[in-house]
């Protein structure tokens, strides 16, 4: 008996890191987890592993969101894991970085959990809503993470905001606030680094309490 059986879990931003290792997780613990992903190359090869159905999606496109939430019968968990971390500080982050930083790491939950919530709602029985932000938030400010930093800060308010706004439907409402993970973002970020290794090193040093976390 896994901690998930019988539960739909759906997810976002599920073809690689976080969301790759919490569908296989969400599977293994007897989850029907619906991945899904803009990536369909890297996407498929989630398909056939036990317990996990696939569906490419675009989180900045409403329609596209509200089309694939009608199309489900119900959802019991909903993990809003896509994002992008853009690198630079307030004077380097142009309104176009700005814009897509927003619409992916913000936006992009509002139009999921305003198209889910409605079923959670009509279910009766309640749910799980966890929406991806950092420590690098309102909890602690980072160099070179002004946008991004931002963006999860917002993340933070809306989830506390919905806790509230929905406590009455037993829907609960977790942001999680990870540090430094181990992820292919994470290495694309080391790798266009001038001095790569280095990088490496640094991103290491910050976490006090030792080496960054691998993800999938």
């Amino acid at each position: 008996m896994g901690r998930l059986d019988g539960k739909v879990f759906v997810l976002s931003a599920a073809a690689q890191g976080i969301g790759r290792s919490a569908a296989l997780l969400a599977a293994k613990e007897g989850a029907r987890v619906i991945a899904t992903d803009v990536n369909a190359e890297k996407l498929k090869e989630l398909e056939g592993v036990p317990g996990i159905e696939t569906y490419v999606l675009d989180v900045l496109n409403t329609e596209a969101v509200n089309e694939f939430a009608a199309a489900l019968d119900r959802v019991d968990v909903l993990f809003n894991c896509a994002g992008f971390v853009a690198n630079g500080t307030l004077l380097d982050t142009d309104e176009k970085t700005w814009d897509f930083s927003f619409d992916l790491n913000v936006k992009s939950m509002y139009r999921m959990c305003r198209a889910f919530i409605p079923k959670f709602i009509a279910q009766g029985s309640g749910g799980s809503v966890i929406n991806m932000s950092s420590a690098a938030s309102s909890i602690k400010g980072a160099p070179n993470r002004c946008v991004y930093s931002a963006t999860k800060a917002a993340v933070i308010g809306l989830t506390k905001s919905m806790a509230v706004d929905f406590v009455g439907q037993k829907i609960r409402f977790n942001s999680i606030c990870p540090g430094t993970v181990d992820t292919p973002s994470l290495r694309d970020r080391i790798n266009i680094s001038e001095n790569p290794e280095q990088a490496l090193k640094d991103f290491i040093a910050r976490q006090k309490n030792g080496p960054i976390c691998y993800s999938r």
